[in-house]
């Protein structure tokens, strides 16, 4: 049997947690997650909200040049990252937004009803 990871082991995110609700509570929320997998990193996710990425990468001076690009492989999802270490850890941001289909393409929910 393994002995469970203790919470101090997450010192470093939840400190940044703390320190962002403290300084940014003016910006948009994001979706968080701390993770016994990766229990230094803070993960600060945004779904659909690009403006809300862009705030928080300003608020904590990632540069736009370091932020990577990709496209899902389903070609209808943009996935924007950024990492910076913040409170003695990282701290990464995630942005997923849709994209539109091409005019006059349907999407399969369109094509099986």
């Amino acid at each position: 049997m393994t002995t469970p990871m203790p919470l101090s082991a997450m010192a470093a995110p939840l400190m940044a947690l703390r320190i962002f609700e403290d300084q940014y509570r003016h910006l948009p929320a994001p979706c968080v997650s701390i993770s016994t997998v990766y229990p230094n990193l803070l993960e600060l996710s945004f779904h659909d909200d690009a403006d809300g990425f862009e705030t928080w990468c300003q608020a904590l001076g990632i540069r736009p040049c370091t932020v990577r690009h990709s496209v899902h492989s389903d070609g209808r999802t943009s996935v924007m990252k950024a990492v910076t270490n913040y409170s003695g850890g990282p701290v990464k941001l995630i942005c997923f937004t849709t994209i539109p289909a091409p005019e006059g393409e349907r999407s399969r929910a369109e094509a099986t009803s």
